[in-house]
């Protein structure tokens, strides 16, 4: 008597000559497990390293907490996991917006996060009924400055010696804006 062990059966080729379905699309990296939340004191803890890390000048404590005490909007991007993926802080003046700081952090550039914060920035600017969002980018970032085009800034001037750096001489900062309503 002899023993037998079944095998697995093997798929079978599809019987007609239809195209085998598409595979599923990736999932989008953790787009549904993020939340907006405000920034508060608390939260500069988490805050500041990502900042340190992003920026050759970054600003300081002092800085967000002047912001926040200037009543301007500031909001955090956190995944589920309750780590930071990135923040803006951005005033209003009339019908403009103006964007102080925005990033990304480190680790987790290059994965779309910027374009969610740009549109969580003009989805608040639009509620606020803001015409325009203006923003001051270092000329050399060639990349931030690539993300704002594609999101629809334009680069409309230069302001001459605005941002500092560490070997003396000051850089230029494109200015830059996009309009929110026709």
């Amino acid at each position: 008597m002899s023993t037998h062990t079944p095998q697995p059966s093997r798929p079978q080729p599809p019987l007609t000559d239809a195209p085998a379905p598409a595979p599923a699309p990736a999932p989008a990296p953790e787009r549904d497990s993020v939340r907006f939340e405000p920034l508060n004191v608390l939260s500069l803890d988490m805050l500041l390293p990502v900042e340190q890390q992003a920026y050759s000048h970054p600003w300081s404590r002092g800085n967000f907490i002047d912001a926040m005490a200037a009543g301007n909007e500031a909001q955090l991007l956190v995944d589920a996991r309750g780590e930071l993926v990135g923040y803006f802080v951005a005033m209003i003046v009339l019908d403009e917006v103006h964007l102080l700081n925005i990033t990304v952090a480190p680790s987790r550039q290059r994965q779309g996060w910027a374009r969610i914060l740009l549109d969580a920035l003009a989805l608040w600017a639009r509620q606020r009924k803001a015409q325009w969002i203006w923003l001051e980018v270092r000329e050399s970032n060639v990349r931030a400055r690539s993300i704002y085009a594609a999101h629809g800034y334009q680069e409309v001037g230069l302001r001459k010696n605005y941002y500092p750096m560490h070997d003396g001489p000051r850089e230029h900062a494109v200015l830059m804006s996009l309009k929110l309503w026709p």
